[in-house]
């Protein structure tokens, strides 16, 4: 199978944070592999941008071995990088001053009608900044779009502030806040499965369904992030984001198209109506926890106290919540969200289960007979399982077991998958917001989130220890299994 390429318009990327490692890892790796596919329409350029000295030539030197470490640029002929390459510049601009500023003028100035994507790679703290720097030196332009990373605030209150700056300079569809897990084939593949085919969406509500699980585990620790992350925490780095808008695309309501504010509108309606977890009902609802030393791939690893420096810090590296969707299609269905660093595998699932068959002809113990369960895998290995109950293959009466129809989207289909962030800057480039959070999700967000948070803060509760190589605190077994439910075991397997 071919997969479609459709081209986008000629375009000018430019990328604050430039000499980042998110640009190395991500970004660059990303528009090398959409020119390789042949996505590109000439011309196009893309310029990173730092406040450290550099020429072109040192800059495309140190894009070229990122190539090679996250590109797989060997598999491609040597000439093809190079060219490449050619299309990379560098200009060194102070963010928060008014050196550089110039000479990105002049950069731009040779396309003033072209699309123009600022990427800022930043931290948060810089967002602001930069668009009005942006603003104040006449480079916003009718076809211009930003694109910022998250977390957007570090609370809901700092949130708005960004944002505000940020609206002062952009007008909101101009405005991409990205989110990489929802550039993941399987995440678009979660609307395909509902609303392309009559068979689920019928039977996607409290009536047939038993609970739902999300999971984002990841295998390391804070990997040279403990700055960052110990002014963050699992809550902000994954859960106010990631989990939360997958939760959304799981519960929300069919939108009326595919039109970016109609999908939109539907997620929104789901964090408005999540139950709110507070002091009152966090103690129950809610795990946090932090990794201790233990093993990793066979390997003792440090816990996370040691990684970062800091012998008294209290961040959560793991959290477990039961949340709740108040309205009419999922009232008494429990999702559970899950999400933890130093865990035993990196992996990513949004687990279905559907409710019990309501009566059993082959045999005495119900419990026989399992729940279908839908897993739809983000990471690493793409694809989708549905779980249903056969007879075993044989003479010697009625066996059943419990196996999956298998989806990998590698096997199903004879073409490379593109990353996330391949899929998402070319719908920036599109002017295609679907993927991307708009303003008031990213409040409502925040609202839930703030007073789980706030609630940890006045708890004279630390995060409860784990060993790291483990699924995390006993406490989150407990969430689920008192209510008669177990996390998927198939995430060990």
């Amino acid at each position: 199978m071919v997969a479609r390429i459709i081209k986008v318009d000629p375009f000018d990327l430019i990328v604050f944070g430039g000499t980042g490692d998110l640009a190395y890892r991500k970004i660059y790796p990303a528009m090398f592999h959409r020119y390789v596919d042949g996505q590109f329409t000439e011309p196009f350029r893309i310029v990173g941008i730092s406040r450290r000295a550099n020429t072109d030539e040192e800059f495309r030197d140190t894009v070229r071995d990122a190539l090679k470490k996250f590109g797989d640029s060997g598999k491609v002929p040597a000439e093809t990088v190079e060219t490449f390459l050619t299309t990379l510049a560098y200009v060194a601009v102070d963010a928060t001053g008014a050196s550089g500023w110039s000479d990105l003028q002049h950069w731009l100035s040779g396309a003033p009608d072209r699309i123009r994507a600022y990427y800022l790679a930043t931290s948060p703290d810089l967002f602001g900044a930069i668009a009005e720097g942006l603003a104040h030196n006449g480079l916003v332009t009718p076809a211009s779009r930003i694109i910022v990373e998250k977390p957007i605030g570090k609370d809901g209150a700092s949130a708005n502030a960004i944002n505000d700056q940020i609206g002062a300079v952009f007008q909101e569809n101009q405005i991409f806040r990205i989110d990489h897990y929802l550039g993941k084939e399987t995440v678009q593949n979660l609307m395909a499965l509902r609303f392309a085919n009559i068979l689920f969406e019928p039977i996607w509500d409290a009536a047939h369904i038993d609970h739902v699980q999300i999971t984002a585990a990841e295998s390391i620790g804070v990997e040279g992030r403990g700055a960052y992350y110990d002014n963050s925490g699992a809550i902000r780095d994954m859960v106010q984001n990631h989990l939360l808008q997958l939760l959304c695309l799981v519960a929300m309501e069919p939108p009326a198209s595919l039109d970016a504010d109609a999908v939109r509108d539907e997620k929104l309606k789901v964090l408005k109506t999540l139950a709110p977890i507070d002091e009152s009902n966090a103690s129950t609802l809610t795990v946090r926890g932090q990794y201790r030393p233990g093993a990793s791939s066979g390997a003792a690893v440090p816990g996370y106290l040691e990684e970062v420096g800091k012998p008294d810090s209290t961040t959560e590296t793991f959290v477990a919540i039961k949340a709740s969707v108040q309205n009419w299609r999922w009232a008494g269905v429990p999702f559970y969200l899950r999400t933890g660093k130093r865990l035993p595998q990196r992996v990513s699932e949004i687990v279905v289960t559907f409710r019990h068959v309501p009566h059993s002809i082959f045999g005495a113990n119900p419990d026989d007979v399992a729940e279908n369960r839908l897993v739809i895998r983000l990471q690493p290995d793409e694809g989708i399982k549905l779980w249903l109950m056969i007879k075993e293959p044989g003479p010697g009466g009625m066996r059943l077991q419990h196996v999956p129809l298998d989806m990998s989207f590698a096997k199903a289909f004879e073409v490379r998958t593109p990353e996330a962030y391949e899929r998402l800057i070319m719908d920036v480039i599109r002017g295609n917001a679907t993927l991307f959070m708009r303003r008031d999700e990213v409040e409502a967000a925040w609202r839930w989130i703030d007073p789980i948070r706030n609630a940890w803060a006045n708890s004279s509760e630390a995060p409860k220890p784990y060993f790291a190589g483990t699924w995390g605190p006993n406490a989150s077994v407990a969430l689920i299994e008192r209510d008669g439910r177990t996390w998927n075991e198939e995430l060990t397997s």
